[in-house]
């Protein structure tokens, strides 16, 4: 199934559309930068450097969509315990661009290509130490979900990693990957909103089901787009995971079609490309049904993610959360 057209919307997301969600936004970016403020400016300038970058801020606008699910406002504190989870994203980041040697970031410079390795890893450390410390201060549920989740984001990371370049790489491995360093930040920014938020337990977990469905969502749409998009349209490099060794869903689809297409992708694969294999090999991977499959695999988990919401209240959050996993698939379009 080739493709037609690729288009990334997630800015436009229903999590956006709730009454109060640019105010939410407007306090969301100032606490972020206030929490990575020091007495050292030059530590303040590079732990702020990703922030003033901008970004779509999802995993703490989650946390406060999810807070106002029963109609009350997000409170302050609701703000700050998603800003944790933010934080934890943005070192993470940090970290990722040294071990992938990235030079760029949301259209900028990345920290380790303007500072330098050692700068981006202490700098990645002292976010995370951020995120810890706001976590601690919203009480022992929250830093203990804060600090497990920083351990599966490690977990899922070192997954990846075991496989590396190995086209026999097993679809488990692949969700047990995106589940620890992308949907459990998710999953925990949705508990945090219903913790803070002082919902009951029965809403508080299926508020976490609906995170961990909406970031699996999320991780298959990306991996989707790196294969299928435009350096343009990603603000980062195109390609850049098969190039890294890191075999996404749409590739592990294509190598296991029993076809000619797949026998000559895995023969590209298993070693660095050079940018003609690399072009090679995106151009099997968009001509085939990987990319198809893989979107039918993120439809399932639409569903789970909106099935999670069948007992919340009829509310603007409500309905922003039933409708924001699906707009976030739709960002991704095929032609039949």
């Amino acid at each position: 199934m080739p493709l037609e057209n690729v288009t990334s919307n997630s800015q436009a997301s229903p999590l956006f559309a709730v009454p109060s969600s640019a105010a939410d936004r407007e306090r969301i970016d100032a606490a972020m930068l206030e929490a990575v403020v020091t007495s050292d400016a030059y530590l303040t300038e590079i732990a702020s450097h990703l922030i003033v970058a901008g970004g779509k801020r999802l995993r703490p606008v989650l946390s406060t969509v999810a807070a106002q699910i029963h109609g009350a406002p997000a409170t302050d504190d609701v703000v700050r315990g998603g800003v944790s989870c933010e934080l934890v994203h943005l070192g993470s980041l940090y970290h990722d661009d040294v071990m992938d040697e990235a030079d760029t970031r949301r259209g900028v410079e990345t920290v380790n290509a303007k500072w330098g390795n050692l700068q981006a890893i202490l700098a990645g450390d002292f976010l995370l130490a951020r995120a810890s410390g706001i976590a601690a201060s919203l009480g022992t549920d929250v830093a203990g979900l804060l600090a497990s989740t920083i351990g599966w984001l490690c977990e899922g990371q070192i997954e990846e990693l075991r496989y590396t370049y190995d086209v026999a790489r097993t679809e488990e491995s692949y969700y047990a990957s995106i589940h620890g360093k992308t949907a459990s930040l998710y999953g925990t920014a949705a508990r945090i909103g219903g913790i803070v938020g002082r919902h009951d337990l029965d809403t508080i977990e299926s508020l976490t089901e609906f995170g961990n469905a909406f970031g699996m969502v999320f991780q298959i749409v990306d991996d989707i787009l790196d294969a299928t998009s435009t350096e343009a349209q990603l603000g980062k490099p195109a390609g850049h995971d098969l190039v890294e060794g890191v075999y996404t869903l749409p590739v592990l689809r294509t190598l296991a079609l029993d076809s000619s297409a797949a026998d000559e992708l895995r023969d590209l694969l298993g070693a660095p490309l050079d940018a003609a294999q690399q072009d090679k090999a995106l151009s099997i991977v968009r001509s085939n049904e990987g990319v198809a499959s893989s979107i039918e695999t993120a439809n399932d988990y639409v569903e789970r993610a909106v099935a999670a919401c069948d007992g919340f209240p009829d509310t603007p959050a409500t309905a922003a959360l039933r409708s924001a996993p699906g707009a976030l698939l739709a960002s991704v379009s095929v032609s039949a």
